[in-house]
């Protein structure tokens, strides 16, 4: 078992939770994921690693309310526990020897995205961060990324905060006037990404994107989470999370992550028929 040593509620949709897991702790980089189940009978759902403190022995989720199994875990509260917490799992980002990095989040992807800027900074490199809301009251994170920024915008598609648009304009906006970046590093919706890579391809600016697709083991036996990578079949959990967006085949990982939903819609469902059951 697993106790929940914080919890603080983002914004409406996004929750974070610090679990204390030591041995996870000592090993975990940015970019690797865990692999977690919120009692015994629940699903194994992935959730990358958003931060941790090796002396605490705490390693951070963050994760947004979508499916049954992220409402259930959002009624944890601190002192709670979870059943499994396994990691860290996954190859982490490549970031030593970047010296120049543009580092794009877009919603609750921005959890990912951070710790790898934090690193980055770390280490010495330029780090201009762009993250990108619908609206303001869903930004989550600033003041971090802030701290981890020679340069950060952000972007809401409706203007209410930061700049009015999507995170690709301010993209384009950088490479155009000549910031050179040795790598852009993504994370965030696919169709974001998707879109972010068209940006840098056009510029020939080398890209990483984040990928997390329909996952169960995370050893690379269930075959879920394979993708096709420069026209050869790659499993996320063991070849990744990080791939070349250039060699990424966007389309069939979007046609693939929508093959649940019905299902996932269902569970939903019956998941907030039974918490009206006991709130």
């Amino acid at each position: 078992m697993y106790k929940i040593a914080r919890k603080k509620i983002l914004n409406p949709t996004v929750t974070l939770m610090d679990i204390v897991a030591p041995l996870v702790a000592k090993k975990a980089l940015a970019g690797q994921f865990i692999i977690l189940r919120v009692d015994e009978n629940g699903e194994r759902i992935p959730l990358t690693v958003a931060g941790f403190d090796r002396s605490e022995g705490t390693v951070r989720i963050i994760f947004q309310i979508v499916g049954a199994t992220t409402m259930m875990l959002n009624q944890k509260n601190e002192g709670d526990f979870i059943a499994d917490f396994v990691g860290p799992l996954g190859r982490p980002t490549e970031v030593e020897g970047l010296k120049n990095v543009l580092v794009v989040g877009g919603g609750v992807g921005c959890a990912i995205a951070l710790p790898v800027a934090q690193r980055l900074s770390e280490l010495g490199a330029r780090v201009t961060n762009v993250i990108g809301f619908r609206t303001r009251d869903l930004l989550f994170l600033e003041d971090e990324f802030k701290a981890a920024s020679d340069k950060l915008t952000v972007m809401t598609d409706d203007g209410s905060y930061g700049a009015k648009g999507l995170v690709t304009d301010a993209v384009r906006s950088e490479i155009e006037a000549g910031a050179n970046f040795d790598r852009v590093i993504a994370i965030g919706p696919l169709v974001m990404m998707k879109y972010v890579v068209a940006v840098t391809k056009e510029f020939g600016v080398p890209t990483l994107c984040s990928m997390n697709p329909i996952m169960i083991d995370g050893t690379g036996m269930c075959g879920c989470c394979r993708l096709t990578v420069g026209g050869v079949t790659k499993f996320a959990c063991v070849d990744g999370p990080d791939f070349d967006g250039f060699e990424i085949d966007f389309d069939e990982a979007m046609a693939r992550a929508t093959m649940y939903a019905p299902f996932e819609k269902r569970e939903r469902e019956k998941a907030c028929n039974l918490l009206k059951g006991v709130i």
